[in-house]
């Protein structure tokens, strides 16, 4: 049997492109769409600006040494409005001398139609990335003056760019953008957006989504069109429209193979109603536990109620009774990272793609997890995942760089830059974690419970800050201490987006949470109680009761009793401390999990059972251990002896 063709199969679709809507419109129903086209759009000269025309006297004169052209619109009124002062061939032929670079197609066809052939042409999907890639591999642009187009607003990103490559930047304005003359078209289709009577809405530039705000704003229905794109599918056009939908606070379910607008159709319709399926699944149950709760803080933190919890068949098993501080037949034993690198079976899926489209992947990632759930024998799963995808967006440029780990392209070092941090007002954008939770819940055996996790506020704003690993965190650390309001906003809105994205993995099926605070040994308890304390306790009380919150911080065990005040009903231990003075020091009211140094791992079996057995022994049988290491497993770490570390723990320890 052949594959069935594409079809919105009677979706209700809106578009707002204007240059191309009859197009559109006819692609739309073409593949089965109900089609709503409103142009959004308009280009209006500036007549008064007369940056071009002094680009075009500098160019002819020798001052201009490369030129960029970012949109055919403006390449061509760039033309029409410099032949009107100057002689239009003198004009080309200085244009052809120096170096052009163009950003995609259509300002290579106006090129193409003025005989010119430029030096460089941006590959898709054409954003100032791949301009500025170009420029690296095949023109250095140190020292050389550089005449951008801009193309309605300016292109800060691009311009930073260049000027952080030693280029001197001039930009020229040609046109900006404007509402259509004839807006009632648009204004109908925001109108059904707020109604809920669309099914996907379709962005082909980053404009239209500023249009569209803007007129929903001015009907007084900007927040129904906001929580309608909860249920409403959208689909961008490329990386650039998608990522003024993300600083909007909008999410993107789907942008194409190429950024075109045949692509986005065609390949859309074939996706549309599954994308609506998930988003209709996510508001009808999951957003529900969204909303962050306020709670009276208790002296040592706050004290939640676990008895609220559901009624999964894990609830009544060895690990979920001792976060309660239940008696339990033996120790519970699970492992950070004990789906990683050090087993063949995850080493041979991640072969086959990068971390980042893993951890995108909920099948795969609930694969790998299982396997290592049956092969250790554990008594908890944790979803397979990373600490940083929540970052991507709230506007971060993540990359997982082979060798290089983790790096944000576009960190944030001043105060101003948190402006551009992008609180998760919902957490569709994150749909692929919840699917992960939900898939690798029904895929594991109903006794092993299953946690979500997050990592904890400051530990995120270090990556953020960083870009990166750090040693000596001198960029966290000055942010914090130089612009602590800035600093306060940061932890603000990363307190409140991990909250949401926590209640969500709980609504999925998660039994508990663990949040992982990894970088914050670095700190002082003075730092702490000042800088960080406050956001975490903000977690704690916003969480769903019922589910367990297992607060796992390393690097530093002065931090510990400050740990517990901020919140948890459990407190993660790394090996830096004896588990016995650890919990003595965060209080017997707390469950306490850990904690054996990763690296006896490597050691013989003996050396490990002997470790092992002193942990055990720190704990006393008191109800609330929960047997871990205290950090994850090794790359190098042989597979038996984990396995052998968790049936010595549960042997053992049996009551």
């Amino acid at each position: 049997m052949g594959t069935s063709p594409p079809s919105y199969d009677g979706l209700r679709i809106a578009s707002f492109e204007s240059r191309k809507a009859d197009d559109t419109t006819r692609m739309i129903e073409r593949f089965g769409g109900v089609a709503h086209v409103s142009p959004s759009m308009r280009e209006i000269p500036v007549e008064a600006d007369r940056s071009v025309v002094d680009f075009g006297h500098r160019l002819i004169t020798g001052q201009i040494e490369a030129v960029i052209l970012l949109t055919g619109v403006g390449t061509r009124e760039m033309v029409a409005r410099v032949e009107r002062h100057i002689d239009r061939q003198r004009f080309l032929d200085t244009l052809a001398d120096v170096k052009t670079i163009v950003r995609g197609p259509k300002p290579l066809a106006v090129m193409r139609e003025l005989q010119i052939t430029p030096t460089i042409v941006a590959p898709e999907p054409n954003t100032w990335r791949e301009v500025l890639a170009e420029l690296d591999a095949k023109l250095p642009v140190a020292n050389l003056t550089v005449a951008v187009q801009e193309y309605g607003v300016p292109n800060v990103s691009l311009v930073a760019g260049l000027e952080a490559r030693g280029a001197i930047v001039e930009s020229f304005k040609v046109y900006r953008w404007d509402l259509p003359e004839d807006a009632a078209p648009l204004r109908e289709n925001i109108k059904r957006l707020a109604a809920g009577e669309l099914d996907l809405a379709m962005f082909t530039s980053a404009q239209q989504v500023l249009h569209v705000l803007r007129v929903a704003k001015e009907l007084d229905l900007e927040q129904q069109v906001r929580d309608a794109f909860r249920q409403t599918a959208i689909a961008s056009v490329g990386p650039t429209t998608s990522e003024m939908l993300r600083a909007n606070g909008l999410p993107v379910d789907f942008e194409p193979s190429h950024p075109k607008l045949g692509h986005l159709v065609a390949e859309s319709a074939s996706q549309a109603k599954s994308i609506l399926e998930r988003k209709q699944t996510i508001a009808a149950g999951w957003n529900h536990y969204t909303a962050v709760t306020t709670q009276a803080a208790a002296p040592r933190g706050a004290q939640r109620d676990l008895t609220q919890h559901d009624n999964h068949p894990s609830q009544a098993g060895p690990f979920m009774r001792a976060c309660r501080r239940e008696p339990v037949p033996y120790t519970p034993i699970w492992l950070m990272r004990q789906a990683g690198r050090y087993m063949a079976e995850y080493r041979e899926v991640r072969a086959k793609q990068s971390f980042l489209e893993l951890c995108k992947n909920p099948k795969l990632c609930s694969e790998v997890m299982c396997t290592a759930v049956n092969r250790l024998g554990v008594d908890a799963a944790i979803i397979f995942s990373d600490l940083l995808p929540i970052l991507e967006p709230m506007g971060l440029d993540l990359e997982f760089a082979p060798g290089d780990g983790p790096q944000i392209h576009n960190p944030v070092r001043e105060s101003e830059d948190v402006s551009r941090v992008i609180e998760l007002e919902s957490t569709e954008s994150l749909h692929f974690v919840f699917e992960t939770v939900t898939q690798t819940r029904k895929d594991l055996p109903e006794h092993i419970p299953l946690i979500g996790f997050s990592g904890a506020p400051f530990t995120l704003a270090s990556y953020a800050i960083e870009g990166g690993g750090s040693r000596n965190f001198l960029h966290t650390k000055t942010l914090m201490y130089r612009e602590p309001a800035a600093w306060r906003e940061l932890m603000e809105r990363l307190s409140r987006s991990i909250t949401r994205y926590l209640n969500a993995q709980i609504a999925a099926g998660a039994q508990a949470v663990q949040l992982f605070d990894s970088w914050v040994g670095c700190l002082s308890p003075a730092d702490y109680r000042t800088f960080v304390l406050p956001h975490v306790r903000s977690i704690a009380d916003g969480l769903s009761p019922g589910a367990p919150l297992i607060h796992f911080g390393t690097g530093n065990p002065s931090l510990l009793p400050l740990m517990a005040e901020a919140g948890g009903d459990v407190i993660g231990v790394d090996w830096r401390i004896d588990l016995a003075d650890a919990w003595r020091t965060v209080g017997y009211d707390r469950a306490v999990q850990g904690n054996l140094d990763p690296t006896i791992l490597l050691a013989d079996r003996a050396s490990i059972e002997s470790q092992a057995r002193a942990v055990l022994a720190s704990a006393a049988n008191r109800p609330g251990h929960i047997f871990n290491l205290g950090h994850g497993v090794l790359q190098q770490t042989p597979v038996d002896n984990v396995k052998a570390l968790v049936e010595f723990v549960q042997s053992e320890s049996r009551r």
